[in-house]
């Protein structure tokens, strides 16, 4: 921000009397690793205390943030403590929408990912091979890998619901397809002309231009066709970004 003060290895910010980190070190994507005194606990219970919720910086808030921002920023399924932004694909979804699919025999699985503040960063290279992911850490874990596989072995599709959701599911499988467990963080970054080993479809939100989101989704649907729909979105004032409306892509064949 304007006028800000550059951070230095060492400086310490406080945030309140009682909570307050030290900067341990700055990194190349623009990182800072921070130390806090006192234990997970300690902290949690001070980022609750002082803390608002981190909207991406498209979402204009006054300081602190509205009240409601801690249910509508959520996902209906959220369960794990982690991400610094919602999967936003997700927000589509409602317990009416879960059961009316349920109702037509779609099996559901679950995953974490945490996903990371470098989701917002632009592209800023000319050649794509120089980008440097940032990596996000996920769990799949071996029950949602066994729904999964005995889908794809009947002939049914998959659908990850989010960009986020299809990194870790192509991050866990081989090379034929199979799912496996995983833990662990996951920097893959998927552009035109990655083959894609596991899913079919994507749900997800219109994303901008230029991100590596946009690679991803003109991976999977082609270029042509996701430039085209793309337009129409302008066009028609479509909504993009946390709160925009949902597109199904279908892999290109």
């Amino acid at each position: 921000a304007r006028g800000a003060k550059r951070l230095h290895v060492s400086d310490t910010l406080v945030f309140a009397n009682d909570f307050h980190c030290k900067v341990e070190e700055k990194r190349n994507g623009g990182e800072v690793l921070l130390s806090f005194s006192g234990n997970k606990t300690d902290l949690n219970d001070s980022l609750e205390k002082y803390g608002c919720m981190p909207l991406p910086p498209y979402i204009k808030r006054n300081k602190g943030g509205l009240p409601e921002d801690f249910v509508n920023y959520q996902t209906m399924y959220a369960a794990r403590e982690g991400a610094v932004a919602s999967p936003t694909a997700g927000l589509h979804f409602t317990p009416e929408l879960m059961k009316q699919l349920e109702q037509r025999g779609i099996k559901k699985a679950f995953v974490t990912l945490h996903v990371g503040a470098g989701t917002f960063l632009p592209v800023k290279v000319q050649d794509t091979d120089d980008h440097i992911m940032h990596t996000e850490w996920g769990e799949i874990n071996r029950a949602a890998t066994e729904i999964v596989n005995e889908v794809r072995a009947s002939g049914g599709k998959v659908v990850a619901v989010g960009s986020t959701a299809l990194r870790l599911l192509e991050t866990s499988a081989d090379r034929y397809g199979v799912l496996y467990p995983f833990k662990g963080e996951t920097n893959i970054f998927i552009t035109p002309g990655y083959n894609f080993k596991v899913v079919d479809k994507l749900l997800t939100n219109f994303h901008l231009p230029k991100s590596t989101l946009f690679m991803l989704v003109a991976a999977l649907g082609g270029l042509k066709h996701i430039r085209a729909a793309y337009e129409h979105a302008i066009r028609e004032r479509y909504r993009f970004f946390s709160y925009g409306d949902a597109s199904l892509i279908e892999k290109v064949k």
